[in-house]
Order: structure tokens, then sequence, then C-alpha cells
């Protein structure tokens, strides 16, 4: 499978649509403690529901998980637990629980036993939970409390994944997925975890869509569902940029990094990968370029960029965002600085970001990367898990028409919630 992409503007796709058939203690985590009627219990509970109203603004209460006639069954776990899948929510919380909920049911319907799905109603503050809740979700996993899954998928970005990081055994979570075969897919402030995963455990990742930013969507985008079901299930994919650039280069190593904003937040830490001679991807969103420059400088400060072969630019979704300075100082204006400074190539126009068109590619797995002849250049990867697409039907995920979107989820989905067209942000 060949993906091409044109520029940032204009997106190209080359290939048929794909259709695939039918070191936290090990202890305890108390959510809640039931207790048999009392008197005492009862004066207890008159004294908290008086208090409620002042705990609501930090904390939101799960709400009963409520059948409807709408629910689709959930699918029966393989033997092998290739479709089984895990929510992990290490950052922000889901302003809106139908918005998950309505992801979960798609990806229920393409084939998917998805758990950790109170994970969409927890909120402690701007978090999706307490450190130690959202920890847990991934923790677990490291410790056998709960099964592998087949695929991790992070809920959304925003901020909070650093927190966790010491609270996660990475070695432990590498391990167990290199076993199974695990496909961890994020992006923005899942970025943490990736590279902890990556440093530690020795484990790639997914730059790829997650459960509430792009499958809860009204209106899935094509494009980015396409790139998830064709680069999921196939062990050899490629991704091809048209746009210009100003070398030839031609090299093989890691492909690796993510979010710069996150990237840089962890250079110098046990978090951050030691990748030699590797090929470098980064991303941001809604930075001024002189703040773009700074965070890139402390990777080159700190002796990550010297140690890479090329630099690997996403979209970073400029628009209009001008230097507040120097209206004349650009994204080109630091792209240059940092060539001329490092000596490593720096290329553009890869197609990931937080944007709505995106692809699917492995983060920590191997890749080979060569200009084309039209100026522009290709990667080709490899050596990544996969998903097994006769245990799923990842076609049913393809967007239909809105009139039948709307039936699908009974009429509910939230197309009033104005974050729902929105990328997700750091």
């Amino acid at each position: 499978m060949v993906l091409t992409i044109v520029n940032q503007n204009e997106l190209l796709l080359q290939w048929p649509i794909y259709f695939c058939p039918d070191n936290l203690p090990d202890q305890e985590v108390s959510f809640m403690d039931t207790q048999q009627n009392s008197r005492r219990n009862f004066l207890r509970a008159g004294a908290a529901f008086a208090g409620a109203g002042l705990l609501q603004a930090c904390r939101s209460n799960p709400k009963p998980d409520v059948k409807t006639a709408s629910t689709p069954k959930v699918p029966v776990q393989t033997n092998n637990n290739l479709n089984t899948m895990r929510i992990f929510a290490c950052s922000g919380f889901g302003e809106s629980v139908s918005r998950s909920e309505l992801a979960a049911q798609r990806l229920a319907i393409a084939g998917f036993a998805v758990s950790n799905q109170q994970a969409f109603m927890r909120r402690y503050q701007r978090f999706s939970g307490s450190d130690a809740e959202r920890a847990a979700d991934l923790q677990d996993v490291a410790i056998g409390r709960v099964p592998v899954p087949k695929v991790l998928m992070g809920l959304r970005g925003g901020y909070g994944a650093m927190r966790i990081l010491p609270l996660v055994n990475w070695s432990s979570l590498g391990a167990r997925m290199r076993e199974q075969g695990t496909l961890l897919y994020g992006y923005s402030d899942v970025t943490a975890v990736q590279l902890a995963l990556l440093a530690q455990g020795k484990m790639c990742s997914f730059a790829g869509p997650m459960l509430y930013s792009e499958f809860g969507k009204p209106q899935m985008s094509l494009f980015t569902t396409r790139s998830f079901i064709e680069n999921s299930c196939n062990p050899k994919m490629s991704v091809t940029v048209t746009d210009i650039q100003n070398y030839q280069i031609r090299a093989e190593g890691i492909l690796w990094g993510g979010n710069l904003s996150v990237l840089s937040a962890l250079a110098g830490s046990q978090f951050m990968p030691q990748v030699n001679g590797g090929i470098l991807f980064i991303e941001d969103v809604g930075e001024q370029p002189y703040r773009i420059e700074r965070m890139l400088q402390t990777l080159y400060l700190s002796g990550v960029l010297a140690r890479q072969q090329a630099i690997i630019l996403g979209n970073f979704r400029m628009g209009s965002i001008r230097d507040v300075y120097d209206s004349s100082y650009t994204l080109n204006s630091v792209i240059q600085t940092m060539a001329r400074l490092t000596k490593v190539p720096v290329l553009t126009g890869f197609p990931f970001g937080h944007i709505t068109d995106k692809v699917t590619f492995p983060l920590g797995a191997k890749a080979s990367l060569y200009s084309t002849n039209n100026g522009g250049y290709q990667i080709d990867f490899s050596d990544y898990p996969v998903l097994n697409p006769s245990v799923l039907a990842l076609n049913t995920l393809l967007p239909q028409p809105p009139a039948v979107e709307g039936l699908l989820n009974g009429s509910t989905a939230p197309a009033s919630d104005s974050s729902s067209e929105t990328e997700d942000t750091m």
C-alpha cells in the first residue's frame, strides 16, 4: 500500500478502500466503598449529600450504564484477545460522555470488545480522573491485573500524561505488549506515554486517531479512517509526500517523536528515548514561531537533534498565527535556522498533526527515508504489530452519510457539542 500526499491543502489517496472481513505498587485502588445500611451510615450520607454541591465543581459522578435499543451487542472476546481494546485516559476528560459512547459503539460494531469504558465518565479537576486512576488504566495491564488487550487506545489529549509517568512500570508494560502484539494509538499529550513506552519498555506505538477526538466525531474523516484501517492491518506501509524539499536524502533508522511541546518537556528525563541515528518526527498546534524554535533549541542543547539523521515536520496548523514581535519571523525562518545550526536535514509536509485528515503510522519502528524523483520524499515502515482483519469488520468504520450516522446513534450524536468539530489540542 502506498499513500500519496499532494500537499497540505490538497490530499490525494492512491490506494483502494481496504475492506477487512467480518513503578506503581501492586495494590487495589478503591473507588467507592459500599456499606451496610445503619443509622450511622444514614447520618453520614446526609452530611455527604449536603456537601455534594461543593464537590461537584471538582469531580463529576459516573452515571449509570443505561442500555438502549440502539446499543449494539458487545462483541465476544476471541480466544487470543485479537479483538480486545482497552481505553486509557491519561490526559484531559471528555466533555461529552455521549460522544465517547458513540465512539465506543462504532468500534464495537467494527468488532472490538471495548473495555474500561468507565474512564469516559471520570473527571478530577481538568483531568480524566486522579493521577492514580489514570495511571491504573495502563498499570493494571503492566502488572497483569487485567488481560493484555490487542489495542490500547487513548481517549484524548490535553494535559496530564506527564503526571502519571512515574506511576507506571513501563518495562513490564512494554514486555507484555510485545508478547501480545499490542497496538497503542494516540497523539498530542499521549506523546508522553509513547515516549516513556519506547524509552523504558522498548515498545513502539502508533501516531493515530483517538476515541474521543476522532471516533467520536459526528462525521468522521474518510481520509483518517481509511488510513487507520489500511496501516493497522498491513505489516509494511509507505507514506509519500510530494511537497518539494531542499534535500536529497537517504536514511534508515528508528522513526520516533510526536508532539514537540511534550518532547521538549521530557528532554533530559528518564522517559526520553535515547535514539541514535534516528528520524525524528515532530508536530504541534497553536504555537508562535519563536516558541517552536525555543522548544527545538531545547532539544538541540540537550543533544537530541545532533543524534538524528533527519527531522520530519508534520502539520503545525499555523493558520493566521504570526510572531507578535516580528510578523516576518515565520515557521520557515525557524526551519532554516535549525537546519543551519544542527546540520541535519529538515523535511516538511508530513500529513499528521492536530488536523482533520491525518495518516496512521508507527512511532519507534524501523523506517527507510529517501527522496523521490519529483523532489518529495517517501518513508517505508516495517517491524511493528498489526491487527488481524479476519476477526474484525473494520470497513464498518468508514463514514456513512449524515442521515445514516444519525440513525446509528438513535439521533443522539452530539452535533451541538461545540468541541465536536475541533481538533484535540494540548
